[in-house]
């Protein structure tokens, strides 16, 4: 429960408050709050409520409710209101609040004014009991609850808990409900389909869900086909088979000789959207059959004619894996198939290792190769939107270390992503890390103050090209366009550098700073998760140099793909 003052909102904050059963964090900043608590239920999968007073506080949280309805995150937002009587008259920090979200919020409604008796109580119950329930089934996302409060605010005599008044049960109302799941004909058929395929590929984009890896890989192996699987699908990292698991997808798709002769016949997906924009554009060129596997929602991206299945993904690849067994058709239907898959990634991986170790400059891909030695069990890796989430699936591997792998993409925003990880920190069992780049982070700066004020505990690695490095791989640094003001105003449109020097703003905000080599990011990342205290660690590195050490790597990486795809052409 988070909770930022106000004063319209002072008998909620009470009351929440004095709730024993409610672990309650007050932050002072309402964007950052709402951030904070998406980290939280983010983690704990769980509905986190967030309680602000009325007027644009109550707006400061639309940022954090349009990633938690796009990222299928449970949030409850609760404002306070003005009564009836004050609205649309022009009193002080009073605002139209209803609905205010709009389509972000799965449902909204506006509790009455606070009054006593059991049929005001049952309503006010049943109605928070729905909030919880809206907001936590599939597809999960935000929910809106108004609060109108007449003055006086501070409660006159004690507060009572609705256990004391007679409400029985803490759980006022219940919901029972099931997965959805395909039929019988519609699982075999699906599996049929699956069989007859030579060609097939399962990509796997972000999927946090408990036993999803497990599951994805038993379809892998059951199917015999080759996993692509992005770096948020918790498929890289755990104790799961990840025999099947392609590592390196971004860099092989880009690679000509590779991607023209290994066109799939098949595309099963799990997950949302792939990090990649490669392997998205790849998959369109191929235009293989797509089956998009997605519980109630639609992440199909490419604009290929696809089947959506709606059904829960891990019960699905479960039911699949042992319907395959069970006709007797599992395994790959062509070898050489799923050998050259795997053969490519571990051909990637070299050329991507040997290149790394070559470097005798900074790098901001070798943020994450470092980070993938040092990973350890029950660990939170959260890599910020730009560039960080993108060499997160480039440049991490695969390892035995359970370690979720998290981010913001359900809107794709660079806002909030300090105070998500810091949620995600408040509520995690293990250490958390966090990668951002220096204009995120400068965008929440304030995220600091809620580390120092609840102590918190994180290692925040912030990439520093003095500016947004992202735009310089886009179209407008390189556009020959003087009569639009390309080049000219790139550096002030779109580089934008800001020039501040960091460590003094981190320290005057109670947190630790430390500068760091790419290199030699490893043991410091080691030795910060052994400290208490939020410790940020600061990579730097150059905007222009930094696109032309990626083109660098993928350029090695499509040279030692070249022997592989001789190979498969040769082959009977």
């Amino acid at each position: 429960m988070v909770i930022c003052p106000g004063s319209r909102s002072t008998p909620l904050a009470l009351a929440l408050r004095a709730a024993p059963e409610l672990r309650c964090w007050v932050q002072l900043d309402e964007r950052a709050g709402a951030f904070f608590a998406l980290g939280m239920a983010r983690v704990s999968r769980r509905p986190v409520a967030i309680a602000v007073t009325s007027g644009t506080a109550a707006v400061e949280l639309a940022p954090a409710l349009v990633e938690a309805h796009y990222g299928r995150v449970p949030l409850i937002a609760l404002t306070a209101d003005r009564p009836a009587e004050l609205r649309d008259r022009g009193v002080p920090q009073t605002i139209d609040q209803t609905h205010l979200y709009g389509r972000f919020a799965k449902w909204y409604a506006e509790l009455p004014l606070p009054e006593t008796g059991e049929t005001a109580e049952a309503h006010i119950r049943g109605t928070v009991g729905r909030a919880v329930a809206v907001a936590s089934a599939a597809p999960a996302g935000p929910v809106h609850l108004d609060l109108p409060f007449r003055e006086p605010l501070i409660p006159l005599g004690e507060l009572v808990r609705p256990a004391d008044a007679g409400g029985g049960e803490a759980a006022y109302t219940r919901v029972l409900g099931g997965e959805r799941r395909l039929s019988v004909p519609e699982l075999e058929s699906l599996a049929q389909r699956i069989a007859a395929a030579r060609r097939g590929l399962i990509v796997c984009g972000p999927l946090d869900a408990p036993g999803s890896a497990t599951a994805v890989a038993e379809l892998a192996s059951a199917s015999g086909f080759p996993i692509l699987a992005d770096a948020l699908s918790g498929l890289r990292y755990g104790r799961h088979d990840r025999s099947h698991v392609v590592s390196r997808a971004d860099a092989i798709v880009r690679a000509p000789a590779w991607r023209d002769d290994h066109r799939p016949d098949l595309v099963l997906r799990f997950g949302g959207t792939p990090t990649s924009r490669a392997l998205l554009e790849w998959l369109q060129a191929g235009r293989a059959p797509q089956v998009v596997v997605d519980d109630g929602g639609w992440t199909e991206a490419t604009l290929l004619p696809a089947t959506m299945v709606a059904a829960e993904p891990v019960g699905l690849a479960t039911a699949l894996a042992g319907q395959l067994v069970a006709q007797g058709r599992a395994g790959p239907r062509d070898e050489a198939w799923l050998r050259g898959w795997r053969a490519a990634d571990d051909a990637a991986a070299r050329a991507t290792g040997a290149w790394l170790a070559s470097l005798d400059e900074p790098f901001e891909g070798q943020v994450f190769e470092q980070l993938g030695a040092v990973l350890r069990d029950g660990a939170i890796l959260l890599a910020g939107n730009s560039m960080p989430v993108r060499d997160m699936d480039a440049f991490l591997g695969t390892g035995s270390a359970r370690v979720r792998c998290l981010s913001n993409r359900g809107a794709n925003g660079i806002d909030g992503l300090v105070s998500t990880a810091l949620g995600a920190a408040a509520v995690a069992d293990g250490p958390v890390l966090a990668v951002v780049g220096d204009i995120s982070f400068i965008h929440d700066l304030n995220a600091l103050v809620a580390a120092a004020r609840h102590q918190l505990s994180m290692t925040l690695i912030v990439v520093n090209n003095d500016g947004g490095g992202i735009f310089s791989f886009l179209p407008q640094a390189a556009a020959e366009r003087p009569e639009v003001g390309l080049p000219e105003h790139f550096e002030e449109l779109f580089g934008t550098p800001h020039g501040l020097d960091l460590g003094p703003l981190v320290n005057a905000l109670g947190a630790e700073h430390e500068r760091v080599s790419p290199r030699h990011l490893g043991p410091s990342v080691s030795a910060s998760l052994s400290r208490p205290g939020l410790k940020v660690l600061e990579v730097c590195t150059e905007r222009a140099g930094n696109v032309r050490l990626h083109r660098a790597v993928l350029a090695a990486v499509a040279q030692a793909l070249e022997p592989l795809a001789t190979q498969r052409e040769r082959s009977p």
